[in-house]
């Protein structure tokens, strides 16, 4: 089974802008996690959308943020069309070498960082509570960056960077109108370290992982690595793995045939009590309910 970890070209392709219809497209999204930070802006339809652990409910003109390595994953509550703006980039593309209130630069990377808090008024904006200029801008920041990428004219990418400098600009104020600040971000020197540890973990889950040897593998001891995984995580890395392989459990269930017995062992369970325990604890039904009841849905 593929793992999670979705490929991002952060040197060739910093930026990507596309248009989903799910009467076209392979829907819903199964879960998966990048690098890049990725928007997207609601067309037409109604959209569960999970984020890590949490699970947010979109309609039209609604935007939403999906956080640097979140896994997430996209499904309807209906029947009817389902359309939206995608917009994925590499959030370190867009810092400013000059940093401080008095020049009025951002550093984006602080504002939208990986272990930001999965909360509705941290990621989401209903932009049909705003005028309709406001609305409107927001719009064609998403349609002019899919112009500026298909096209690709002279000068493509820096007005596709200014365009999303504007919207996250946008994101940031309306949280400061709100009252809304992050928590103080962690000091996350070795977050390369442990992002890479997240790729090794994606791709042995279904063997036996001990965060003592994940800790090795990153140079560090087993009590500097869990802070520091949980610093950036939000989460302790032990309950990261079970949650990754939950995810994976729910994606096999979804887009395969195969019984409880083979995705218990290729998503690293003991056995398929385990499996069902842990999942049905996750997502309150069991893993046969799940697929029962997203049947027909993954067209």
């Amino acid at each position: 089974m593929n793992s999670l970890f979705e490929y991002t070209d952060t040197l060739n392709a910093p930026y990507e802008a596309f248009f989903f219809d799910a009467t076209k497209n392979v829907f819903p999204v199964r879960a998966h996690w990048h690098y890049f930070v990725e928007i997207m802006y609601m067309l037409e339809g109604n959209a569960i959308v999970t984020c890590d652990s949490e699970t947010f409910n979109l309609g039209p003109d609604d935007v939403f943020i999906f956080p640097p390595s979140s896994v997430h994953s996209i499904y309807t509550s209906s029947y009817g069309p389902l359309k939206f703006y995608g917009l994925k980039f590499d959030i370190n593309q867009l810092e400013s070498s000059i940093h401080s209130s008095e020049t009025g630069n951002v550093r984006f990377s602080m504002s939208f960082p990986t272990g930001m808090p999965k909360k509705e008024e941290f990621l989401k904006i209903s932009l049909s509570e705003k005028i309709d200029t406001e609305k409107d801008r927001i719009k064609a920041i998403f349609e002019g960056c899919l112009k500026e990428l298909n096209e690709r004219n002279f000068g493509f990418y820096s007005i596709t960077r200014s365009y999303i400098c504007e919207l996250l600009i946008y994101f940031l104020r309306t949280r400061r109108e709100l009252g809304l600040s992050l928590p103080d971000t962690p000091d996350t020197r070795d977050s390369a370290g442990i992002n890479s540890i997240t790729e090794y973990i994606d791709e042995h889950l279904n063997e036996e992982l001990r965060v003592e040897d994940l800790a090795k593998r990153c140079n560090m001891s087993y009590s500097y690595f869990a802070k520091c995984f949980t610093e950036l995580y939000g989460q302790s890395c032990k309950h990261y793995i079970s949650f990754l392989r939950l995810c994976k459990a729910e994606n096999m269930l979804l887009f395969t045939d195969y019984d409880l017995t083979y995705i218990s062992q290729e998503t690293g369970f003991c056995d398929c009590s385990h499996l069902i325990h842990a999942f049905k604890e996750k997502n309150k039904i069991t893993p046969h309910q799940f697929r029962k009841l997203h049947a027909g849905s993954n067209v």
